[in-house]
C-alpha cells in the first residue's frame, strides 16, 4: 500500500481517539467545569451530530479545493479545536469546540476516503480503506485506554493536549507525503454537485449505505454499553473494562485487515459468511456474558466480525459512488456516523426493560438481523457491482 495511506491513518488515529475518549473523562470534565455528568454528556451528542451533518456539508464545501490542502486544513482545525478545548474553563466553549472538531473530523474522513481510493488501482479500494480504518481500530486498542490513563494521572485537559499533539506529525506528513500532482486534474474533472448528489437516487447505493449504517449501529449499540456487562453481569473488576475494550479493538483491527484483502475480490463471500456469524454472535454474547472466558472470547470475535462486515459495506459504498468523485467519501462517512449515533440511542431504550444490562446486546442482534434480511435477497447484486466496475477499469487500461 502507498505510504501516504499510512499518513492518513495516523490522522484517523488521532481523531478516533478523540471521538471515543470522552467516555472515561466525563466525570472529571463535569466536576472541573461545574456541570452535571448528564450535561457533560452533551459533548458526546454534539460530536455525533457534528459528524453526521459535517460529512456531506464539509465535502460539498471542499469539493473545489485541492485534496491535499483540504486534508491539511481539516487536521489543522481539528488540532486548534482541541487546543482551545484544553485551555477553556467554559463549558459552552468546550461544547462549541466539540462541534467544530466533529465537523473537521467528518470533512477529513470524507475527503480521505476519496483520496485513498485514488492512491490505488480501482480493484484495491477495499485494501486502501482497511489501512485508513486501521487508524480507528488502533485508537480503540491504544489511544482510548492511553487517554484514560493520561486523564487519570494528569487530568482531562492533558488528554485534549495529547490529541492536539498527535495531529502535528499527521499534518506535516500530509503536506510532505500526499501527492499534489493529481490535484489539477481532479479539479478540472469535477462533476457538477447536482450530478454527484443525483447518485443518491441509485437504489444499490442506498441499500449499501443502509446496510453499512445498520451494521455500524449494531457495533456501537453493543460496544457503548459493554462496561456494565463486564462489571455487573460477568462480575469482573473495573480494570477488566479496559481489557475488554482493548480485546474488542484488537478484534476490530484483525477484522479490518482480513476483510481488506477480501472485500475487493469477494465481497459477497464476506457478507454471506460474516453476516450470519455476526447475527449469532450478539445473542450468544448476551446469553454467555456471565461466563468471563466466553465473554472475553466473544468480544474479540464480535469486534472482528463487526469491522470486517462494516468495512466491506463501506467499501461497497465507495464502489457504488464511483460516479461521485468528490462526494462519495461523504456518503460512506454519513452511513458510518448515522449508525454510530442511532445505535447507542436504540440500545439505551433497552436498559429499562427486563433485559437490563444485556439489552444493548440483544438490540445489536436485532439490528444485524434487519441488515441480513435486507442483504440476503440482494447479495448477488451487491457482489456483482464490484466485478463490473473492475472489469470496465481493466478494459480502459488495456485500451490504446
Amino acid at each position: 500500500m502507498p505510504f501516504p495511506l499510512y499518513l492518513l491513518a495516523m490522522a484517523v488515529f488521532a481523531m478516533g481517539t478523540s471521538e471515543f475518549m470522552l467516555a472515561g473523562l466525563l466525570p472529571d470534565i463535569a466536576s472541573d467545569l461545574n456541570v452535571t455528568v448528564g450535561t457533560a454528556g452533551m459533548l458526546t451528542t454534539a460530536f455525533a451530530i457534528g459528524m453526521i451533518v459535517g460529512a456531506p456539508l464539509m465535502a460539498g464545501l471542499a469539493r473545489t479545493w485541492p485534496g491535499r490542502s483540504s486534508l491539511f486544513g481539516f487536521v489543522f482545525v481539528f488540532l486548534a479545536a482541541h487546543a482551545v478545548g484544553a485551555a477553556t474553563s467554559s463549558f459552552p466553549v468546550l461544547l462549541a469546540t466539540r462541534v467544530v472538531a466533529a465537523l473537521a473530523n467528518a470533512g477529513f474522513l470524507a475527503v480521505a476516503l476519496t483520496i485513498a481510493a485514488t492512491l490505488v488501482s480501482p480493484d484495491r479500494k477495499g485494501r486502501a480503506l482497511a489501512v485508513l480504518l486501521s487508524g480507528t481500530t488502533v485508537a480503540t486498542i491504544a489511544g482510548v485506554p492511553g487517554g484514560a490513563v493520561l486523564g487519570a494521572l494528569l487530568g482531562w485537559r492533558a488528554t485534549f493536549w495529547a490529541v492536539a499533539a498527535l495531529c502535528l506529525p499527521a499534518a506535516i506528513g500530509i503536506l510532505a507525503g500526499i501527492p499534489g500532482r493529481r490535484e489539477q486534474k481532479e479539479t478540472a474533472d469535477r462533476l457538477a454537485l447536482r450530478s454527484e448528489l443525483a447518485l443518491l437516487k441509485s437504489p444499490r447505493l442506498l441499500v449499501v449505505m443502509l446496510l453499512g449504517a445498520l451494521v455500524n449501529a449494531a457495533t456501537f449499540a453493543g460496544f457503548t454499553f459493554l462496561a456494565p456487562v463486564v462489571t455487573d453481569t460477568a462480575g469482573l473488576g473495573e480494570l477488566w473494562i479496559s481489557v475488554v475494550l482493548v480485546l474488542f479493538g484488537v478484534g476490530s483491527f484483525a477484522g479490518v485487515t482480513v476483510a481488506g484483502r477480501m472485500s475487493d475480490q469477494r465481497p459477497g463471500s464476506v457478507l454471506a459468511v460474516g453476516g450470519p456469524l455476526l447475527l449469532l454472535g450478539w445473542p450468544a454474547l448476551a446469553v454467555l456474558a456471565d461466563k468471563p472466558v466466553a465473554l472475553l472470547a466473544l468480544v474479540f470475535v464480535q469486534g472482528a466480525l463487526s469491522f470486517a462486515l462494516g468495512s466491506t459495506l463501506i467499501t461497497r459504498v465507495l464502489y457504488e459512488a464511483a460516479g461521485a468523485p468528490t462526494m462519495g467519501g461523504s456518503y460512506a462517512t454519513a452511513a458510518l456516523n448515522v449508525g454510530a449515533a442511532v445505535g447507542p440511542l436504540l440500545a439505551a431504550t433497552t436498559l429499562g426493560t427486563a433485559a437490563g444490562d444485556l439489552g444493548p446486546l440483544w438490540a445489536s442482534g436485532l439490528l444485524v438481523l434487519v441488515a441480513v434480511l435486507v442483504a440476503f435477497p440482494l447479495r448477488g447484486v451487491i457482489a456483482a457491482g464490484r466485478s463490473s466496475e473492475v472489469l470496465q477499469s481493466r478494459r480502459r487500461t488495456a485500451s490504446p
